[in-house]
């Protein structure tokens, strides 16, 4: 009688998680609010080509350091580029290598968490290699493999994933240790399962939602730590807009044209704010500590 309720589970997700997602979703207003915000501007990055009027990098000097118009939304930059194409293109930089960034993260710490927890001679030495990598701060990490390896998104990508990942790898690991004496687990050992299939199967569904949750906070990192290289002028080359480096290229013009800041540095606040909020509310709503205090 137990078997075809486990089939069902292990197939997919019941429609009725689905509907109670769905549900918490809709009954807290923080997470609506950032989930809509967050929607909100990954569609209008994603749209980019269709609501920016202008060539992110063409240059117009007459038109240069033009407030708000018909024209230029948003105003133009020390070099007549339209800034609202240039903010939109550079947050759909920001939010691609985010996603990059948080999904090499999370299978990397979720490997090395797997392996450092479930096989217990490789728990030291790997642990204690992690350990050595969370020592390097990782924006120094960041500026060194870029200055050496060149801006592009591969090296970006790399340099903004090696820090994270030592963090998704103890997360990891700390749920293995505590899963792997559950009597369900011991008994599946001791029945001869193979360890892969004791990891897949028993293991690795518990660390879904604390690695959904960090998930959140490394792309709210990376989206950050990409803005500070590209305001150090280590980010992307300019012909490539990005948010940081067009904030840098408007700050000795911020008392004349203070739009050229405060446009991208509003856009980039609003995108790690949603994602933060989002963040905060999802590990609210998954970490059952927290959800009997706030029902307490």
């Amino acid at each position: 009688m137990s078997s075809p309720s486990v089939s069902h589970t292990s197939a997919g997700v019941p429609p009725s998680q689905l509907r109670r997602a769905a549900t918490a979703v809709l009954k807290d207003p923080v997470m609506l609010g950032s989930l809509l915000l967050l929607l909100l501007l990954v569609a209008i990055t994603v749209g980019a080509p269709l609501l920016a009027q202008h060539d992110p990098g063409a240059l117009t000097p007459r038109a240069r350091l033009k407030s708000s118009s018909e024209v230029y939304w948003l105003g133009t930059d020390s070099l007549g580029r339209d800034l609202l194409s240039r903010v939109l293109y550079g947050g759909r930089l920001s939010i691609t290598l985010a996603v990059l960034v948080s999904a090499i993260s999370v299978a990397s710490g979720l490997l090395v968490g797997l392996s450092a927890g479930y096989v217990r001679r490789l728990d030291a030495p790997v642990m204690r290699l992690m350990d050595g990598i969370m020592a390097i701060p990782g924006l120094l990490l960041a500026v060194a493999m870029v200055a050496l390896g060149g801006a592009n998104i591969v090296t970006m990508v790399t340099a903004i994933s090696i820090p994270e990942i030592p963090r998704i790898a103890r997360l990891v690991r700390s749920v293995v240790l505590s899963v792997r004496e559950e009597p369900y687990v011991e008994a599946s050992v001791g029945s001869g399962t193979p360890a892969l299939s004791v990891l897949w199967r028993h293991i690795m569904p518990s660390t879904i939602n604390p690695l959904v949750v960090q998930a959140t906070f490394v792309c709210a990192a990376a989206i950050l730590t990409e803005a500070v290289l590209g305001f150090l002028g280590l980010g992307f080359p300019p012909e490539i807009p990005s948010l940081g480096s067009i904030i840098a290229e408007g700050r000795p013009f911020f008392q004349r044209a203070p739009w050229i800041v405060l446009y991208p540095g509003v856009f980039l606040a609003l995108l790690i704010l949603a994602v933060n909020m989002f963040g905060d509310a999802l590990r609210d709503r998954l970490d059952p500590r927290l959800s009997r205090k706030s029902k307490g």
